[in-house]
């Protein structure tokens, strides 16, 4: 999988508590078509969906769980989580580990930005990092180099 820069919501992003991802993509503002008097309606909904790659780059210790949840907001300050992925027990939380979060927008999700949440659940981590941001395809074969 490919990772754009300007799309990174976390870039090896250390997890110690309950946190937004680093980096919000704002979708921009909608425009008004030629020759119209309304501005166009957002539903980044609508189309394909757009995979989201989660992975954690550090093993994680200490808490009990941490489940990752998208959330999006029309004015980058209020945000409203929309969905999130199963709770992942903190056993599972080691390097290489693919979140399963959800591969598209609900339609009529009509927010300009977008962000991830990581909810911790238990002690607060001392260790654990994570890379996310939509990709082109995600990665999902479990084994490497051989039968």
């Amino acid at each position: 999988m490919i990772f754009d820069n300007s799309l990174l919501l976390s870039d090896d992003q250390a997890i110690t508590a309950d946190a937004a991802s680093t980096n919000v993509i704002d979708l921009g503002a909608t425009g008004t078509p030629y020759g119209s008097s309304v501005a166009l309606t957002r539903d980044i909904g609508i189309g394909g969906g757009v995979p989201l790659q989660v992975s954690v780059t550090e093993a994680f210790n200490n808490l009990t769980s941490l489940q990752v949840q998208v959330q999006t907001s029309p004015d980058n300050s209020t945000w409203t989580t929309i969905q999130g992925g199963k709770v992942v027990a903190a056993a599972d939380l080691v390097a290489g580990y693919q979140f399963d979060v959800p591969y598209e927008f609900p339609e009529g999700t009509k927010a300009r930005y977008v962000r991830l949440y990581y909810d911790v659940t238990g002690t607060a981590p001392t260790t654990g990092k994570i890379t996310a941001g939509p990709v082109m395809a995600r990665q999902t074969n479990n084994s490497y180099g051989g039968a």
